[in-house]
C-alpha cells in the first residue's frame, strides 16, 4: 500500500511534534477524521495534562481533548517517530538577542527525526522560516541517515496560519498552502492535508510556500507600522486616528483597515519579517522597508510609556513610585498567549522608571515561563477598590471580559492603547 493510499484509507499514523498553538489544533482535526495521532513534546507537564484530558490553551476547550482520547497518544518518547507514516513539525522559530533567526528547535527536531527516519515517511515543516530551510537545511540533515529526499522519503513545507481565538477561521476552513521538494512529495502532502482542510493550495516548491508565509506577515507588519506612525503624528495634530481609519474604510475599494496599538505581539508579526531580512543578506540585499516597519513597531511600547509619563505629569504625579495597573498580559484579546506581548516590554520600561507595576489578566493568573522576561507577579483582582488604588490604568489588551464603563468609572487615569473606551473623552482618558 502506498503512502497516499494509507492516508486516504485513514490507516496512516500521524506524528505531530510540538503541541502548542499550531500542533494541538492539528491533533484535534486529524483525530476527528479518524486518524491515530501521536503527539510529541519535550514538556512533560503538557503531556500529563493532555493524558488527563485537560487543555492548557484558553481557546481550546478541554472537551475537545477528551473527544480525541481514543485516537490520541501524547508522549515525550521520540523513539516512536519510527512508527509514524507522516510527521509534522510545529516547533518555535524565535529570534535571538541579535534579532537573527533561531532555528535550533527546527534543526534539533530534524536531527531527532533523522535518527528514526525510515523509507516511505512524509516529513512536513509548518514552523515559519526563511526560504531554503526545508529543501536545503532540513534535507541535508535528514539525508545524513543515508536516505534520499524524494526517493526514499517525502519532504514538504506547509506554513501554519493559526489565529488563536478567531471565531470565523480555524484549521478546517483556512486554505492550506503546500510546497513539496518533488512532485511526489507535493502529492503526498496535499493528500495528507486534504483530509482535514476544505482547500489545499499547491505551489511549485517549498521555497515558494516558505516565502508565502513571510509575505502574509510582512504585509501586516508594514501596514500596522504605517498606522502606528500616523497615530503618533495625528496625536500631535489633535486628530483621532481611529476616527480617521473608520472614515477611510468606508471606501469600497483600494483600502484595507489596519489599526494601531501598543506594539506587536504573538509569534508571527513581530518575528517573521526578520527571517526574510536575515536571509536577504545572503543575496547582498538590504530590506529597508521591512526593517523600517520593524523599528516603528518595536518603538510603540516606548511611545505608550512616554504618553503615560506625560499624562501623570498633567496630574502633578511623577512616574517614580507611581502605582500603575496594566490591563492585559496576553498579546491579543481572548487568549492566554503572552508570546512577544507588548505588555511585557511596557511593564519592564515602567519598572525601570521607578513605577510600581501590577497587572490584571482574566486568562493569565500567573505568568508562564518565558525566554526573555521573568515576571514574579500574579494577576490582581479587577474590582472598584483595586482600580481606585492605582494612579494610572493602562489598557494594553482589550479582553472581552473587561467593561469599559466600569474601568472608566473607577479609575483615576486611563491610558487607552486600543480605543477600548468609546465614551466621550475626558481628562481622565488619554489615547496612546
Amino acid at each position: 500500500m502506498t503512502l497516499i493510499e494509507k492516508i486516504q484509507s485513514k490507516k496512516a499514523s500521524i506524528g505531530i511534534i510540538g503541541l502548542g498553538y499550531v500542533g494541538l489544533p492539528l491533533v484535534i482535526e486529524f483525530c476527528k477524521e479518524g486518524f491515530n495521532v501521536t503527539g510529541f513534546d519535550i514538556d512533560p507537564e503538557k503531556i500529563q495534562m493532555l493524558k488527563a484530558g485537560k487543555s492548557y490553551l484558553k481557546h481550546i476547550d478541554a472537551s475537545r481533548i477528551v473527544q480525541c482520547s481514543a485516537m490520541f497518544q501524547p508522549t515525550t518518547d521520540y523513539s516512536k517517530l519510527s512508527d509514524m507514516d507522516c510527521i509534522i513539525i510545529c516547533v518555535p522559530t524565535p529570534l535571538n538577542q541579535y534579532r537573527e533567526p533561531d532555528l535550533s528547535y527546527v534543526f534539533n527536531t530534524t536531527r531527532t527525526i533523522a535518527r528514526y527516519l525510515r523509507k516511505g515517511q512524509l516529513i512536513v515543516l509548518e514552523s515559519t522560516t526563511y526560504p531554503g530551510t526545508t529543501d536545503e537545511d532540513m534535507k541535508a540533515i535528514l539525508e545524513e541517515s543515508g536516505l534520499k529526499a524524494g526517493v526514499d522519503f517525502y519532504l514538504a513545507y506547509s506554513p501554519e496560519r493559526e489565529d488563536p481565538n478567531n471565531k470565523d477561521f480555524s484549521v478546517r476552513n483556512i486554505p492550506k498552502v503546500v510546497g513539496g521538494y518533488t512532485k511526489d512529495c507535493l502529492e503526498s502532502a496535499v493528500a495528507l492535508y486534504s483530509q482535514i482542510v476544505e482547500r489545499t493550495v499547491p505551489v511549485s516548491s517549498t521555497k515558494v510556500a516558505e516565502a508565502t508565509k513571510l509575505l502574509e506577515n510582512i504585509y501586516r507588519a508594514v501596514n500596522i507600522a504605517l498606522v502606528n506612525e500616523l497615530k503618533i503624528l495625528f496625536d500631535k495634530m489633535g486628530i483621532d486616528t481611529f476616527e480617521v481609519i473608520d472614515a477611510a474604510k468606508t471606501k469600497p475599494f483600494g483600502f484595507h483597515a489596519f489599526y494601531p496599538g501598543p506594539g506587536l505581539g504573538g509569534h508571527c508579526i513581530p518575528i517573521d519579517p526578520f527571517y526574510l531580512t536575515w536571509k536577504a543578506r545572503e543575496y547582498d540585499f538590504h530590506t529597508k522597508f521591512i526593517e523600517l516597519a520593524g523599528e516603528i513597531n518595536t518603538s510603540m511600547p516606548y511611545y505608550v510609556v512616554q504618553k503615560t509619563i506625560e499624562a501623570l505629569n498633567e496630574k502633578d504625579k511623577s512616574i517614580n513610585r507611581a502605582k500603575i495597573l496594566i490591563l492585559g498580559l496576553a498579546y491579543k484579546k481572548g487568549v492566554n498567549d503572552t508570546r512577544e506581548s507588548p505588555s511585557l516590554k511596557i511593564m519592564e520600561l515602567l519598572n525601570h522608571r521607578g513605577a510600581e507595576v501590577d497587572y490584571n489578566d482574566p486568562y493569565i493568573p500567573k505568568p508562564p515561563k518565558m525566554r526573555k522576561y521573568k515576571l514574579d507577579k500574579t494577576s490582581v483582582p479587577l474590582t472598584s477598590e483595586t482600580l481606585g488604588k492605582y494612579d494610572c490604568v493602562v489598557i494594553v489588551t482589550d479582553h472581552p471580559d473587561y467593561d469599559p464603563e466600569f474601568i472608566l468609572e473607577n479609575s483615576k487615569l486611563v491610558i487607552d492603547t486600543r480605543n477600548f473606551i468609546k465614551a466621550p473623552h475626558t481628562d481622565k482618558v488619554k489615547k496612546a
